[in-house]
Protein backbone atom coordinates (compact mmCIF):
# COMPACT_ATOMS: atom_id res chain seq x y z
CA UNK A 1 0.00 0.00 0.00
CA UNK A 2 1.30 3.32 -1.05
CA UNK A 3 2.31 5.86 1.91
CA UNK A 4 0.34 8.54 -0.25
CA UNK A 5 -3.05 6.23 0.23
CA UNK A 6 -2.61 6.58 3.56
CA UNK A 7 -4.42 8.80 6.48
CA UNK A 8 -1.28 10.13 9.07
CA UNK A 9 -1.47 11.75 12.46
CA UNK A 10 0.89 12.45 15.18
CA UNK A 11 0.11 11.87 18.47
CA UNK A 12 -0.74 15.74 19.48
CA UNK A 13 -3.60 16.16 16.82
CA UNK A 14 -5.40 15.11 13.62
CA UNK A 15 -6.91 16.90 10.68
CA UNK A 16 -9.45 16.08 8.23
CA UNK A 17 -12.00 17.86 6.40
CA UNK A 18 -15.90 17.85 6.16
CA UNK A 19 -15.82 16.78 2.93
CA UNK A 20 -13.73 13.25 3.88
CA UNK A 21 -16.59 12.40 6.23
CA UNK A 22 -19.38 13.43 3.84
CA UNK A 23 -18.56 11.07 1.41
CA UNK A 24 -18.01 8.49 4.24
CA UNK A 25 -21.78 8.57 4.94
CA UNK A 26 -23.36 9.12 1.69
CA UNK A 27 -26.13 11.01 2.59
CA UNK A 28 -27.36 14.86 2.70
CA UNK A 29 -24.92 16.57 5.00
CA UNK A 30 -25.91 19.84 6.68
CA UNK A 31 -22.79 21.84 7.82
CA UNK A 32 -23.08 24.75 10.44
CA UNK A 33 -22.97 27.15 7.00
CA UNK A 34 -26.25 25.82 5.91
CA UNK A 35 -27.54 27.67 8.92
CA UNK A 36 -30.09 30.62 8.21
CA UNK A 37 -30.67 31.84 11.60
CA UNK A 38 -30.46 30.16 15.66
CA UNK A 39 -32.72 31.14 18.53
CA UNK A 40 -31.53 30.01 22.09
CA UNK A 41 -33.56 29.93 25.56
CA UNK A 42 -31.52 29.38 27.95
CA UNK A 43 -32.77 28.10 31.99
CA UNK A 44 -31.46 27.87 34.89
CA UNK A 45 -30.31 24.39 36.15
CA UNK A 46 -28.00 23.58 32.96
CA UNK A 47 -30.75 23.40 30.26
CA UNK A 48 -31.36 25.52 27.00
CA UNK A 49 -34.09 24.98 23.88
CA UNK A 50 -32.04 25.34 20.18
CA UNK A 51 -33.79 26.33 17.47
CA UNK A 52 -31.68 25.94 14.16
CA UNK A 53 -32.85 26.79 10.96
CA UNK A 54 -30.98 25.81 7.75
CA UNK A 55 -31.48 26.17 3.97
CA UNK A 56 -30.40 23.12 2.14
CA UNK A 57 -31.09 20.96 -1.11
CA UNK A 58 -32.76 17.98 0.05
CA UNK A 59 -34.36 14.77 -2.24
CA UNK A 60 -37.53 13.65 -2.70
CA UNK A 61 -38.22 10.41 -1.43
CA UNK A 62 -36.19 8.71 1.37
CA UNK A 63 -33.05 10.16 2.49
CA UNK A 64 -30.40 10.43 5.27
CA UNK A 65 -29.90 13.68 6.35
CA UNK A 66 -27.18 14.78 8.92
CA UNK A 67 -26.91 17.72 11.04
CA UNK A 68 -23.73 19.02 11.97
CA UNK A 69 -22.47 21.29 14.57
CA UNK A 70 -25.44 20.46 16.72
CA UNK A 71 -24.79 20.62 20.62
CA UNK A 72 -22.55 17.65 22.20
CA UNK A 73 -24.84 17.42 25.19
CA UNK A 74 -28.02 17.10 22.75
CA UNK A 75 -30.65 15.50 24.35
CA UNK A 76 -31.56 13.52 21.23
CA UNK A 77 -35.26 12.38 22.38
CA UNK A 78 -36.21 15.84 22.99
CA UNK A 79 -35.34 16.63 19.21
CA UNK A 80 -38.01 17.82 16.52
CA UNK A 81 -37.14 18.61 13.03
CA UNK A 82 -40.02 19.96 11.07
CA UNK A 83 -40.40 21.99 7.75
CA UNK A 84 -40.39 25.59 7.06
CA UNK A 85 -41.05 25.34 3.17
CA UNK A 86 -45.06 25.78 2.36
CA UNK A 87 -46.57 23.10 0.79
CA UNK A 88 -43.68 20.68 1.75
CA UNK A 89 -43.99 17.39 3.94
CA UNK A 90 -41.61 15.86 6.15
CA UNK A 91 -41.60 13.03 8.24
CA UNK A 92 -38.67 11.72 10.42
CA UNK A 93 -38.45 7.72 10.61
CA UNK A 94 -35.90 7.59 12.37
CA UNK A 95 -32.63 9.46 14.53
CA UNK A 96 -29.31 8.79 15.26
CA UNK A 97 -26.90 11.28 17.71
CA UNK A 98 -23.31 10.35 16.62
CA UNK A 99 -21.32 11.34 20.08
CA UNK A 100 -18.39 9.09 19.39
CA UNK A 101 -16.25 11.90 18.25
CA UNK A 102 -12.90 11.63 16.10
CA UNK A 103 -9.85 11.70 18.17
CA UNK A 104 -6.35 9.94 18.39
CA UNK A 105 -7.66 7.89 20.78
CA UNK A 106 -10.85 6.84 19.20
CA UNK A 107 -9.22 6.10 15.66
CA UNK A 108 -6.85 3.84 17.91
CA UNK A 109 -9.75 2.25 19.65
CA UNK A 110 -11.31 1.24 16.06
CA UNK A 111 -8.53 -0.34 14.63
CA UNK A 112 -7.92 -2.90 17.77
CA UNK A 113 -7.29 -6.19 15.37
CA UNK A 114 -6.62 -4.57 12.50
CA UNK A 115 -3.27 -3.49 10.49
CA UNK A 116 -1.69 -0.54 11.00
CA UNK A 117 1.43 1.24 9.68
CA UNK A 118 4.02 2.40 11.89
CA UNK A 119 6.24 5.43 10.68
CA UNK A 120 9.82 5.89 11.60
CA UNK A 121 12.00 9.20 11.05
CA UNK A 122 16.05 8.37 11.53
CA UNK A 123 16.70 11.25 13.70
CA UNK A 124 20.41 11.70 11.55
CA UNK A 125 19.09 11.39 8.27
CA UNK A 126 15.34 12.24 7.96
CA UNK A 127 15.24 8.79 6.24
CA UNK A 128 11.57 7.78 6.66
CA UNK A 129 11.14 3.56 7.01
CA UNK A 130 7.60 1.84 7.55
CA UNK A 131 6.95 -1.46 9.09
CA UNK A 132 2.81 -3.01 9.22
CA UNK A 133 1.59 -3.69 13.07
CA UNK A 134 -1.33 -5.16 14.05
CA UNK A 135 -2.66 -3.06 17.23
CA UNK A 136 -3.63 -5.74 19.93
CA UNK A 137 -5.27 -3.04 23.07
CA UNK A 138 -5.78 0.71 23.25
CA UNK A 139 -6.97 0.61 26.58
CA UNK A 140 -3.84 2.50 29.01
CA UNK A 141 -1.65 2.93 26.22
CA UNK A 142 -0.99 0.81 23.07
CA UNK A 143 0.19 -2.44 22.34
CA UNK A 144 1.32 -3.90 19.10
CA UNK A 145 2.39 -6.93 17.19
CA UNK A 146 5.34 -5.92 15.13
CA UNK A 147 6.64 -9.02 13.00
CA UNK A 148 7.11 -11.47 15.44
CA UNK A 149 7.25 -9.54 18.81
CA UNK A 150 4.85 -7.01 20.91
CA UNK A 151 5.91 -3.57 21.65
CA UNK A 152 3.93 -1.00 24.04
CA UNK A 153 3.83 2.47 23.17
CA UNK A 154 4.20 3.84 19.91
CA UNK A 155 7.28 3.76 18.31
CA UNK A 156 6.98 6.12 15.37
CA UNK A 157 3.71 7.84 13.38
CA UNK A 158 1.28 5.42 12.97
CA UNK A 159 -0.82 5.24 9.54
CA UNK A 160 -3.99 4.68 9.07
CA UNK A 161 -5.90 3.28 5.97
CA UNK A 162 -9.23 5.44 6.34
CA UNK A 163 -11.76 6.88 8.92
CA UNK A 164 -14.68 4.58 10.54
CA UNK A 165 -17.49 5.86 9.29
CA UNK A 166 -19.07 5.93 12.91
CA UNK A 167 -16.61 8.72 14.23
CA UNK A 168 -17.45 12.59 13.25
CA UNK A 169 -14.84 15.30 13.58
CA UNK A 170 -18.37 17.30 14.94
CA UNK A 171 -21.36 16.27 16.94
CA UNK A 172 -24.10 14.95 14.47
CA UNK A 173 -27.21 14.22 14.71
CA UNK A 174 -28.31 11.63 11.96
CA UNK A 175 -31.91 11.57 10.25
CA UNK A 176 -33.93 9.10 8.17
CA UNK A 177 -36.76 11.23 6.42
CA UNK A 178 -39.21 11.12 4.10
CA UNK A 179 -39.36 14.34 2.27
CA UNK A 180 -41.65 15.58 -0.27
CA UNK A 181 -41.66 18.73 -1.45
CA UNK A 182 -38.83 21.34 -3.77
CA UNK A 183 -35.51 20.48 -3.99
CA UNK A 184 -34.19 23.67 -1.71
CA UNK A 185 -36.07 23.25 1.57
CA UNK A 186 -36.00 25.41 4.68
CA UNK A 187 -36.37 22.97 7.74
CA UNK A 188 -35.71 23.77 11.66
CA UNK A 189 -34.44 21.78 14.12
CA UNK A 190 -35.23 21.89 17.82
CA UNK A 191 -33.84 20.50 20.75
CA UNK A 192 -33.15 20.48 24.63
CA UNK A 193 -29.27 20.49 25.64
CA UNK A 194 -27.29 20.71 28.66
CA UNK A 195 -23.85 22.65 28.39
CA UNK A 196 -25.46 26.34 28.23
CA UNK A 197 -25.71 28.36 31.63
CA UNK A 198 -26.66 31.53 32.41
CA UNK A 199 -26.73 33.24 35.61
CA UNK A 200 -27.28 36.80 36.65
CA UNK A 201 -24.56 39.20 38.35
CA UNK A 202 -25.50 42.97 40.19
CA UNK A 203 -23.38 45.44 41.35
CA UNK A 204 -24.80 48.05 43.85
CA UNK A 205 -22.49 51.14 45.04
CA UNK A 206 -24.19 52.28 48.31
CA UNK A 207 -23.85 56.26 48.97
CA UNK A 208 -22.07 57.93 51.01
CA UNK A 209 -24.76 58.43 53.74
CA UNK A 210 -25.89 54.80 53.01
CA UNK A 211 -29.59 55.76 52.44
CA UNK A 212 -29.31 54.94 48.38
CA UNK A 213 -27.83 52.78 45.95
CA UNK A 214 -27.09 52.75 42.74
CA UNK A 215 -27.51 49.46 40.82
CA UNK A 216 -26.14 47.70 37.89
CA UNK A 217 -27.27 44.24 36.48
CA UNK A 218 -25.13 41.76 33.73
CA UNK A 219 -26.04 38.45 32.79
CA UNK A 220 -23.12 36.00 32.32
CA UNK A 221 -23.56 33.61 29.37
CA UNK A 222 -21.30 29.78 29.73
CA UNK A 223 -21.17 27.67 26.81
CA UNK A 224 -19.99 24.52 27.01
CA UNK A 225 -22.33 22.16 24.81
CA UNK A 226 -19.89 21.57 22.16
CA UNK A 227 -20.89 24.18 20.01
CA UNK A 228 -20.94 27.84 18.97
CA UNK A 229 -24.16 29.66 18.56
CA UNK A 230 -23.38 32.42 15.91
CA UNK A 231 -25.89 35.88 15.86
CA UNK A 232 -27.99 33.91 17.82
CA UNK A 233 -31.34 35.30 19.32
CA UNK A 234 -30.86 35.14 23.30
CA UNK A 235 -33.71 34.56 25.79
CA UNK A 236 -33.42 33.85 29.22
CA UNK A 237 -36.31 32.14 31.82
CA UNK A 238 -35.86 33.21 35.18
CA UNK A 239 -37.88 30.59 37.69
CA UNK A 240 -37.51 27.26 39.08
CA UNK A 241 -39.10 24.73 36.03
CA UNK A 242 -39.60 21.55 37.01
CA UNK A 243 -37.54 18.57 35.57
CA UNK A 244 -37.42 14.81 35.52
CA UNK A 245 -34.89 14.90 36.78
CA UNK A 246 -31.75 11.72 35.74
CA UNK A 247 -15.21 37.32 41.75
CA UNK A 248 -14.32 40.05 39.58
CA UNK A 249 -11.88 42.74 41.03
CA UNK A 250 -14.03 46.17 42.38
CA UNK A 251 -12.17 48.35 39.88
CA UNK A 252 -13.36 46.69 37.17
CA UNK A 253 -16.90 45.93 37.67
CA UNK A 254 -17.62 49.50 38.78
CA UNK A 255 -16.14 50.72 35.88
CA UNK A 256 -18.64 48.77 33.68
CA UNK A 257 -21.70 50.18 36.02
CA UNK A 258 -20.43 53.69 35.63
CA UNK A 259 -19.72 53.48 31.76
CA UNK A 260 -23.12 51.95 31.01
CA UNK A 261 -25.41 54.66 28.81
CA UNK A 262 -28.97 55.09 30.12
CA UNK A 263 -30.32 54.98 26.66
CA UNK A 264 -28.66 51.62 25.61
CA UNK A 265 -31.12 48.83 25.35
CA UNK A 266 -32.04 46.51 27.77
CA UNK A 267 -32.96 43.20 27.51
CA UNK A 268 -37.14 42.85 27.39
CA UNK A 269 -39.18 40.90 29.63
CA UNK A 270 -42.72 39.45 29.84
CA UNK A 271 -44.19 36.75 31.99
CA UNK A 272 -43.97 32.89 30.75
CA UNK A 273 -46.55 30.81 32.90
CA UNK A 274 -45.40 31.11 35.87
CA UNK A 275 -42.06 32.38 35.23
CA UNK A 276 -40.32 35.26 33.70
CA UNK A 277 -38.50 35.54 29.99
CA UNK A 278 -35.80 38.27 29.22
CA UNK A 279 -34.98 39.08 25.73
CA UNK A 280 -31.88 40.35 24.75
CA UNK A 281 -32.08 43.05 22.35
CA UNK A 282 -29.77 42.03 19.66
CA UNK A 283 -28.70 39.15 18.45
CA UNK A 284 -25.25 37.81 20.02
CA UNK A 285 -22.68 35.03 19.13
CA UNK A 286 -21.98 32.67 22.22
CA UNK A 287 -18.81 31.05 21.03
CA UNK A 288 -17.87 27.56 22.44
CA UNK A 289 -16.10 27.19 25.57
CA UNK A 290 -16.73 30.70 25.97
CA UNK A 291 -18.33 33.25 28.93
CA UNK A 292 -19.65 36.72 27.73
CA UNK A 293 -21.70 39.36 29.72
CA UNK A 294 -24.31 41.53 28.29
CA UNK A 295 -26.11 43.96 30.39
CA UNK A 296 -29.33 43.10 32.36
CA UNK A 297 -30.50 46.45 33.79
CA UNK A 298 -29.41 49.68 35.02
CA UNK A 299 -31.07 52.17 38.20
CA UNK A 300 -29.60 55.06 39.93
CA UNK A 301 -30.28 56.58 43.40
CA UNK A 302 -32.70 53.74 45.02
CA UNK A 303 -33.88 54.64 48.35
CA UNK A 304 -31.86 51.66 50.72
CA UNK A 305 -31.62 51.47 54.58
CA UNK A 306 -28.24 49.94 56.27
CA UNK A 307 -29.58 48.09 59.51
CA UNK A 308 -28.07 46.03 62.16
CA UNK A 309 -28.99 43.41 63.44
CA UNK A 310 -28.44 41.31 66.85
CA UNK A 311 -30.06 37.83 66.49
CA UNK A 312 -30.53 35.33 69.74
CA UNK A 313 -31.53 31.62 69.77
CA UNK A 314 -34.18 29.78 70.85
CA UNK A 315 -32.39 27.39 73.40
CA UNK A 316 -31.78 30.37 75.27
CA UNK A 317 -35.01 30.07 76.87
CA UNK A 318 -35.25 26.71 77.95
CA UNK A 319 -32.12 26.11 80.17
CA UNK A 320 -29.71 27.58 82.97
CA UNK A 321 -26.57 28.94 81.31
CA UNK A 322 -23.57 30.61 83.28
CA UNK A 323 -22.02 32.13 80.48
CA UNK A 324 -23.90 33.11 77.93
CA UNK A 325 -21.76 34.62 74.60
CA UNK A 326 -19.32 37.65 74.97
CA UNK A 327 -18.75 39.45 72.00
CA UNK A 328 -21.98 38.64 70.36
CA UNK A 329 -21.76 39.37 66.60
CA UNK A 330 -24.10 42.49 65.23
CA UNK A 331 -24.77 41.81 61.62
CA UNK A 332 -25.07 44.24 58.97
CA UNK A 333 -27.86 44.46 56.10
CA UNK A 334 -29.08 46.58 53.35
CA UNK A 335 -32.00 46.55 51.95
CA UNK A 336 -34.29 48.19 49.11
CA UNK A 337 -37.77 48.34 47.77
CA UNK A 338 -37.91 46.36 44.34
CA UNK A 339 -40.91 49.26 43.04
CA UNK A 340 -40.93 51.68 40.39
CA UNK A 341 -41.98 54.59 43.09
CA UNK A 342 -38.08 53.72 44.04
CA UNK A 343 -37.37 53.32 40.60
CA UNK A 344 -36.74 50.14 39.59
CA UNK A 345 -40.10 47.85 39.81
CA UNK A 346 -38.58 44.96 37.69
CA UNK A 347 -38.47 41.35 37.59
CA UNK A 348 -35.06 40.21 39.47
CA UNK A 349 -33.78 36.75 38.38
CA UNK A 350 -31.60 35.05 41.49
CA UNK A 351 -27.92 35.56 41.13
CA UNK A 352 -24.89 37.22 43.62
CA UNK A 353 -25.28 40.92 44.23
CA UNK A 354 -22.15 42.46 45.34
CA UNK A 355 -22.05 46.09 47.09
CA UNK A 356 -19.43 48.53 47.07
CA UNK A 357 -18.83 52.16 48.48
CA UNK A 358 -16.90 54.51 47.68
CA UNK A 359 -13.82 55.80 50.08
CA UNK A 360 -12.72 59.52 51.24
CA UNK A 361 -10.67 58.89 48.21
CA UNK A 362 -13.02 58.61 46.10
CA UNK A 363 -12.33 54.46 45.00
CA UNK A 364 -15.23 52.21 45.18
CA UNK A 365 -14.14 49.27 48.20
CA UNK A 366 -15.88 45.99 47.98
CA UNK A 367 -18.03 45.90 51.17
CA UNK A 368 -19.89 42.66 51.03
CA UNK A 369 -22.12 40.80 49.00
CA UNK A 370 -25.24 38.36 48.99
CA UNK A 371 -27.38 35.48 47.22
CA UNK A 372 -30.72 36.73 46.03
CA UNK A 373 -33.23 34.30 44.89
CA UNK A 374 -36.11 35.18 42.24
CA UNK A 375 -37.34 38.51 43.51
CA UNK A 376 -40.76 39.38 41.61
CA UNK A 377 -41.63 43.33 41.58
CA UNK A 378 -43.02 45.41 44.47
CA UNK A 379 -41.14 42.68 46.43
CA UNK A 380 -38.16 43.97 48.86
CA UNK A 381 -34.47 42.74 48.57
CA UNK A 382 -32.20 42.21 51.44
CA UNK A 383 -28.52 41.65 51.50
CA UNK A 384 -26.55 40.24 54.64
CA UNK A 385 -23.02 42.33 54.21
CA UNK A 386 -21.43 41.06 57.04
CA UNK A 387 -20.95 41.98 60.28
CA UNK A 388 -19.95 44.80 62.32
CA UNK A 389 -16.85 46.10 63.38
CA UNK A 390 -17.07 48.95 65.74
CA UNK A 391 -20.65 47.21 67.15
CA UNK A 392 -20.72 44.14 69.37
CA UNK A 393 -23.00 42.60 72.09
CA UNK A 394 -22.40 41.06 75.88
CA UNK A 395 -25.26 38.60 76.57
CA UNK A 396 -25.65 37.10 80.40
CA UNK A 397 -28.91 35.24 81.58
CA UNK A 398 -29.59 36.71 85.03
CA UNK A 399 -31.98 34.76 86.11
CA UNK A 400 -33.59 31.16 85.29
CA UNK A 401 -36.67 28.95 86.52
CA UNK A 402 -38.39 26.11 85.61
CA UNK A 403 -41.97 26.55 86.75
CA UNK A 404 -43.10 23.39 85.59
CA UNK A 405 -45.23 20.81 87.12
CA UNK A 406 -45.86 16.88 87.01
CA UNK A 407 -47.68 16.13 83.86
CA UNK A 408 -48.43 19.55 83.11
CA UNK A 409 -46.62 21.92 80.39
CA UNK A 410 -43.33 22.94 80.48
CA UNK A 411 -42.75 26.71 81.48
CA UNK A 412 -39.85 28.60 82.35
CA UNK A 413 -39.18 31.78 83.48
CA UNK A 414 -35.73 33.29 82.24
CA UNK A 415 -33.88 37.08 82.52
CA UNK A 416 -31.69 38.63 80.42
CA UNK A 417 -29.40 41.50 79.88
CA UNK A 418 -28.11 42.09 76.49
CA UNK A 419 -25.23 45.14 76.85
CA UNK A 420 -24.60 46.78 73.55
CA UNK A 421 -21.18 48.39 72.85
CA UNK A 422 -20.73 51.01 70.14
CA UNK A 423 -16.63 52.07 69.50
CA UNK A 424 -17.99 54.62 66.36
CA UNK A 425 -17.96 58.13 66.48
CA UNK A 426 -21.96 57.92 65.42
CA UNK A 427 -24.53 56.79 67.05
CA UNK A 428 -26.32 53.70 66.01
CA UNK A 429 -29.45 51.62 66.31
CA UNK A 430 -29.49 48.00 66.33
CA UNK A 431 -32.26 45.81 66.43
CA UNK A 432 -32.66 43.02 68.94
CA UNK A 433 -34.51 39.89 67.19
CA UNK A 434 -35.11 37.18 69.58
CA UNK A 435 -36.60 33.74 68.70
CA UNK A 436 -39.20 32.71 71.57
CA UNK A 437 -40.97 29.42 70.59
CA UNK A 438 -44.03 28.18 71.99
CA UNK A 439 -46.57 30.56 74.27
CA UNK A 440 -44.60 32.91 75.08
CA UNK A 441 -44.91 36.61 77.10
CA UNK A 442 -42.63 39.12 77.95
CA UNK A 443 -42.96 39.69 81.78
CA UNK A 444 -40.91 42.89 82.19
CA UNK A 445 -38.32 45.15 80.07
CA UNK A 446 -36.21 48.20 79.69
CA UNK A 447 -37.56 49.41 76.99
CA UNK A 448 -40.81 48.23 75.00
CA UNK A 449 -40.87 45.22 72.32
CA UNK A 450 -42.59 44.62 69.46
CA UNK A 451 -44.07 41.15 68.57
CA UNK A 452 -42.90 40.63 64.73
CA UNK A 453 -44.49 37.28 64.16
CA UNK A 454 -45.70 34.83 66.27
CA UNK A 455 -42.39 33.55 67.04
CA UNK A 456 -40.15 36.46 67.31
CA UNK A 457 -39.88 39.49 69.74
CA UNK A 458 -37.86 42.93 68.61
CA UNK A 459 -36.35 45.96 70.51
CA UNK A 460 -34.98 49.08 68.63
CA UNK A 461 -31.96 49.86 70.68
CA UNK A 462 -30.50 53.42 70.30
CA UNK A 463 -26.80 53.03 71.10
CA UNK A 464 -24.40 56.58 71.71
CA UNK A 465 -22.01 57.49 70.03
CA UNK A 466 -18.55 55.44 71.65
CA UNK A 467 -21.19 54.55 74.29
CA UNK A 468 -23.37 51.54 76.02
CA UNK A 469 -27.04 50.11 76.14
CA UNK A 470 -28.11 47.53 78.36
CA UNK A 471 -31.24 46.20 77.12
CA UNK A 472 -33.06 44.12 80.32
CA UNK A 473 -36.27 41.52 79.74
CA UNK A 474 -37.48 38.68 81.54
CA UNK A 475 -39.96 36.23 79.29
CA UNK A 476 -42.25 33.62 80.41
CA UNK A 477 -42.13 30.54 77.85
CA UNK A 478 -44.70 27.44 77.91
CA UNK A 479 -44.32 24.37 75.81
Amino acid sequence: MRLSSLLLFSLGSVSLCSTTIAQAESNTVSPQSDQTSVAVTIYNEDLALVKDSRKLNLSNGLSALSFRDVSAQIKPETALLRSLQPNASLQVLEQNFDFDLLTPQKLLEKYVGQQVTIIRTNPTTGAETEEAATVLSAQDGVVLKIGNRIETGIPGRIAYPSVPGKLKDRPTLTTQVQYKGGEQSSLELSYLTGGLQWKADYVAELSSKEDAIDLSGWVTLTNTSGTAYPNAKVQLVAGDVNRVREAIRPKTMMMRSEAMVADAAMPSEQGLLEYHLYTLPRATTIAENQTKQVALLSAQHIPARKELVLTGADYYYQGQYRDMEKKQKVQVFVEFENKESSKLGLPLPKGTMRVYKKDNDGTAQFVGEDQIDHTPKNDTVRLKLGNAFDVTADRVQTDFKNLSKPNQSQVYESAYAITLHNAKKEAVTVTVQEPLNGDWKILNESQPHKKTSAHQASWQVNVPAEGDVTLKYRVQMKY
